[in-house]
């Protein structure tokens, strides 16, 4: 069987470093922000080329804390608009509307699966104050068009830049430093995994770094002195001794899926499967290589008898949620097309190159019955 991913085979690499760095956070005798958050968010904003990273507690979170606050800073004010694609995972829009924003849902491009500036501009009105892009899948955003309309509007832009650690534009500049501020999570399942929830936001802003610091930690200043009403979102300790491990790896392995989707890119040869888009270059990190077909379970039915795992990411748009129920009117064609015939296949760096082979092989023998 082809796992679809194998998180224990994964982190068995690290194994030894992380007990190594377990021990030394037992014997430290200090366990909620200490040495190893301050080290990795210090390593992580070197690597992103950001001036700051503030480590936080999930992806979700960092999202609702940048928002949060902007609207501290007086550019966000409740019930403002933000912009964001309609097939994004629903953590996107969570934190919009957790931060009393009302979310404003345009159409990707099918190729790419990103954000369609032209459907920014037509969904501009005079509430909109910021864009939220999402780098799905692990590949970024076209940013020109994004920033060429957020500076013409003196619009914030944000990046959910979960799925897209250490993907490059041609200029060399990171996913988490295209924007004013970017949220990250490191799921166990991301390219950069910690081995339980984590997150961070990257930005340049010293002002808004300041805030979200505080914002994490009860809104505090220093000890026992609140400046604002905060939450505890906190990046935990051994979470960050663990990803400081790993972080160091990140760009081999990211450079091993993108071997894994070249040989997919390449051989995969069926009609009855739609491939994605790759310019060849580092602007995508593959964090899952999602192709579409017509008929959706009849090739996950067959590559399960084929001992071949897939997952759907995902299945319901945001819009069709029953949290969301007040959307149930509206129509996405694209964004519903894509959310019908999407399928992610087996990615990551541990996978044998042998069974790659298999599934490239399998799937071109598919014919749909």
């Amino acid at each position: 069987m082809i796992k679809f991913l194998d998180l224990h085979t994964l982190n068995a690499r690290f194994e030894a470093e992380f007990q190594e760095e377990f021990k030394k956070f037992l014997d430290s005798g200090y366990y909620v922000l200490g040495n190893n958050v301050k080290a990795f968010e210090k390593e992580y904003a070197a690597y992103c080329g950001t001036k700051h990273c503030i480590g936080v507690s999930n992806g979700l979170d960092a999202l609702t804390l940048i928002l949060e606050a902007y609207k501290i800073l007086g550019k966000l004010e409740e019930g403002d608009e933000v912009i964001v694609p309609a097939n994004t995972y629903i953590a996107s829009i969570l934190g919009i509307t957790k931060a009393e924003l009302k979310p404003v849902l345009v159409e990707p491009n099918i190729e790419t699966f990103n954000i369609d500036a032209s459907e920014i501009e037509a969904a501009i009105t005079w509430r909109t104050r910021a864009i939220l892009v999402v780098h799905l899948y692990g590949q970024l955003t076209d940013m020109s068009d994004v920033q060429r309309i957020a500076k013409k509007l003196n619009l914030l832009v944000m990046e959910d830049a979960a799925q897209a650690h250490g993907a490059k534009n041609t200029e060399g500049k990171s996913a988490g430093n295209l924007s004013d501020a970017a949220g990250f999570s490191f799921y166990p399942t991301k390219n950069l995994g910690a081995l339980g929830e984590a997150g961070a936001v990257t930005t340049n802003d010293d002002e808004l770094a300041e805030i979200v610091t505080k914002l994490r930690n009860y809104g505090s200043s220093s000890k026992y002195v609140n400046q604002y009403k905060g939450v505890n979102n906190r990046l935990d300790e051994i979470q960050a001794a663990f990803l400081r491990v790993k972080l160091p790896h990140l760009d081999a392995d990211n450079e091993a899926r993108r071997q894994v989707a070249l040989r997919y890119l390449n051989e995969i040869k069926n009609p009855l499967i739609i491939l994605p888009t790759y310019q060849n270059d580092t602007s995508h990190v593959f964090h899952q290589f999602v192709i579409r077909t017509s008929d959706r379970a009849a090739l996950r039915a067959y590559l399960t008898k084929n001992e071949i795992g897939t997952l759907i990411h995902y299945e319901i748009p945001p819009h069709k949620q029953e949290a969301y129920k007040e959307w149930s009117h509206l129509h996405f064609p694209i964004t519903e097309k894509i959310h019908d015939e999407c399928v992610s296949l087996p990615i990551s760096p541990i996978l044998e190159m042998d069974e790659v082979t298999k599934v490239i092989s399998v799937l071109n023998n598919y014919k749909n019955q």
